[in-house]
């Protein structure tokens, strides 16, 4: 009976296994979600709000300003000071008299982690590491991470420099918006091409996903002490993408395959407002016969897959119209429906006015005449 007693002290002292609801996966990040990339939409999570270190995943933050700034100024070729490339741990190889474009230098920062190129970026682009940091939390807040601070621009470890997975979900579906990026961090490996000294360096990516898991297009890997191993990555089938995230994960490749399975399995996206539309609505009182017509936007949205499956659309519009029409005015919706309940709607607008016709003023005497006819017959 003491036995028994001991043992079961023992049982209560150790901590609870993680426990899910039935079909969700099971992972060994410390915190972990997976949304839709198209919408935003929480598929799964574990402790996604815990604020935590991400090492090198940092970059994707660095490497989207770099290209955002690349795009603004026309992708200039900057030169390598001894300064840029006084940092430690992963590196590109930059030397001092180094010089290569913006674009460039992220291939080798997104590729091969080189803290040496986020560093160059972020004194180029900030002045300083803090003046960089003050560009990063700035962006942060306009994606809407509100759980993250910024310090360094590579990922190096300090107390204040932190995230969350749910704030990295973001900051990864904003990145992978970016076509540059996107195409960048989805390359397997790349060719790095350098003004001074004139030559190309090839770089693979350090995210094994790329290689072993069908459909993965992207992003970032990241690995410290007191981070551990931190992963961003993206997946796309069937029209359908999803970003996944783990934040100290001692098997990060399996997770995400394994929570990409489980999306993939559970969700699909559906595209609207792209419905074939009449050419034109005919237009009374007016001189022109009718105006042309658009949906006034397309969106995508993320449902379970039996929703999904049986949404319908319903283009909602008058037979004619009444002039005066505006360009830009609603005429008419498409509706979505799933098991008879609208789900969402996409507004139809004319794309062009139509004036009402004005008719010329008629005289007194027509006038009169008029009258005359109209009372004597």
């Amino acid at each position: 009976m003491k036995k028994i007693i001991i043992l079961l002290a023992v049982l209560l002292l150790l901590p609870a296994p993680a426990v899910y609801a039935a079909g969700e996966p099971g992972v060994s990040a410390q915190s972990a979600i997976l949304i839709s990339g198209d919408d935003g939409t929480v598929i799964y999570e574990k402790n996604s709000h815990e604020k935590l270190a991400m090492a090198s995943t940092t970059k994707i933050m660095t490497a989207l300003l770099t290209l955002e700034e690349a795009e603004r100024s026309g992708d200039p070729v900057i030169d390598i000071t001894a300064e840029m490339v006084a940092v430690e741990g992963s590196s590109m190889g930059l030397k001092d008299g180094d010089r290569l474009t913006l674009i460039n230098l992220t291939s080798g920062m997104l590729l091969a982690s080189g803290n040496d190129a986020a560093n160059a970026a972020a004194i180029y682009l900030g002045g300083s590491q803090e003046g960089f940091a003050e560009l990063m939390n700035a962006r942060a807040g306009e994606i809407g991470m509100t759980e993250t601070n910024f310090v360094t621009p590579s990922g190096l470890d300090d107390d204040e420099h932190y995230s969350t997975a749910y704030d990295m979900a973001l900051l990864g579906r904003e990145a992978m918006g970016n076509g540059e990026f996107a195409r960048i961090a989805g390359s397997s490996t790349l060719q790095v091409e350098f003004v001074e000294p004139e030559q190309r360096i090839s770089y693979q990516n350090h995210n094994k996903l790329l290689r072993i898991y069908d459909g993965c297009i992207g992003i970032k890997t990241g690995f410290t002490k007191k981070a551990g191993r931190t992963l961003v990555s993206a997946a796309q089938r069937d029209g359908t993408t999803l970003i996944a995230v783990t934040l100290n994960a001692p098997d990060d490749w399996d997770d995400h395959m394994a929570m990409f399975d489980y999306g993939f399995s559970k969700v699909k996206t559906v595209n609207m407002g792209g419905e074939a539309l009449p050419e034109s609505i005919p237009v009374a009182g007016s001189g022109k016969q009718g105006v042309t017509v658009c949906a006034s936007q397309q969106v995508s949205m993320t449902l379970p897959i039996e929703e999904a499956l049986g949404v319908e659309s319903r283009v909602l519009l008058p037979k004619f119209l009444y002039a005066p029409v505006k360009a830009g005015e609603k005429i008419g919706r498409v509706q979505y429906l799933s098991g008879g309940t609208e789900i969402y709607s996409v507004p139809i607008i004319a794309t062009e006015g139509a004036e009402p016709v004005v008719l010329p003023e008629r005289t007194w005497w027509e006038k009169l005449a008029d009258f005359f006819n109209n009372t004597f017959g």
